[in-house]
């Protein structure tokens, strides 16, 4: 008889990091699955998740963060292993969590010393390149960049001392956005919104097609190379750096000469930060000591943007993962890889190898192997 599948949901230890990896609507679900579901007490606190809801939705109780990764067949978290966590890996594990491993090479070194199988939220990506549960995060932290970028403008935060939207007979701020995906479409939403005047660049010509049609206020697209990427962010009072290459480290868009020569108190946001920064000044920052002044610029990196808001952020999060951690929790990560292409390409270490392409490629030093039905067993 195959023993009983288990869910492990520690309490994250992140600095400022409040989320939860699972709602107790999602501990509910995975239970009516058969899967039993361990949650360390105070878990959810962060997040306005009481113990007792996670209780009455089946879970049980546990008192020791290292008991609840010593007994878990699945661990699921929020954010990568931490130092403490990192002697909690064993092998035979599942690990189900964002890891950005580009940026994180010790930890990717830790899941593959100890044989964890780890499956990395941000590369799960579907037929045509969708990232379906980096997309709830990332609309997140997009919206959230306007937010933090208006408040930075001000005077007393060593901002130029700008009002986003402008007023009557006064120009709105110049808000640059380096990268059309989610991230960056939700930042220029909202900075269209706020009224500022919005720069969205990208390479990708088709998607700029497309936000140029769903577009709102003043909003404009522009096609990306050295020289508009430049001549933007020369220009911009605000610039949100959105790009992404799923698994690999983020692309340097901006110099640190560019950043020189940028207006004093201008403000960057560098949401790219988790995956290496796309801006060569930016080093990640933490929501207790978010900003740093280069070149008389103002840098933002803190790389768990959405733990500022674990509320709305964890029920984003469950509602995008669930799916995928009940196939994990219910048949294993390689079975449930096996029938789902998208989740084959969120697992990130197996074996004591890398196994996602892109991830191999951002960390030469470390064994790798292409993820397949021969590595898997079956």
């Amino acid at each position: 008889m195959t023993a009983q599948r288990t869910v492990g949901v520690p309490t994250e230890i992140k600095e400022s990091e409040y989320r939860v990896a699972v709602t107790p609507d999602g501990v509910r679900e995975l239970v009516a699955h058969g899967v039993a579901v361990l949650v360390q007490k105070g878990a959810g606190d962060g997040a306005a998740f009481s113990d007792s809801e996670y209780a009455d939705a089946g879970a049980e109780l546990v008192d020791d963060r290292a008991d609840v990764w010593a007994r878990a067949t699945t661990v699921v978290k929020v954010k990568e292993p931490q130092e403490q966590e990192l002697e909690l890996l064993r092998p035979g594990l599942e690990l189900v969590t964002f890891l950005h491993l580009a940026a994180y090479p010790r930890v990717a070194a830790a899941l593959v010393d100890a044989r964890v199988t780890a499956v990395a939220y941000e590369t799960v990506q579907l037929t045509h390149g969708e990232l379906p549960l980096l997309a709830p995060m990332s609309e997140v932290a997009g919206r959230m960049s306007i937010q933090v970028g208006a408040r930075l403008l001000e005077r007393h935060h060593d901002g130029r001392g700008v009002l986003l939207g402008g007023v009557a007979g006064v120009a709105p701020a110049q808000v640059v956005v380096l990268g059309g995906g989610t991230v960056g479409w939700n930042a220029a939403r909202i900075a269209a919104g706020m009224e500022a005047e919005v720069r969205v660049l990208d390479r990708d010509l088709d998607r700029l097609r497309h936000l140029d049609q769903v577009k709102v206020g003043r909003v404009t697209t522009l096609a990306a190379n050295r020289g508009s990427v430049e001549r933007a962010v020369l220009d911009a009072d605000l610039v949100i750096g959105a790009v992404l290459v799923a698994g690999d480290r983020a692309p340097t868009l901006v110099t640190e000469d560019v950043v020189a020569r940028m207006k004093r108190g201008a403000v960057v946001i560098d949401i790219a930060i988790d995956q290496g920064g796309c801006i060569e000044t930016s080093h990640e920052t933490t929501h207790e000591h978010p900003t740093f002044v280069v070149h008389d610029v103002v840098h933002y990196a803190v790389g768990n943007m959405p733990g500022a808001v674990p509320h709305t952020a964890t029920h984003a999060l469950t509602n995008a993962t669930l799916p995928y951690v009940t196939a994990i929790a219910t048949a294993g990560v390689r079975e449930a890889a096996h029938v789902d292409p998208a989740l084959a390409l969120g697992v990130n270490t197996m074996s004591g190898l890398v196994v996602n392409a892109a991830v191999a490629h951002a960390l030469p030093d470390l064994p790798s192997a292409p993820f397949n039905s021969e590595l898997i067993g079956l």
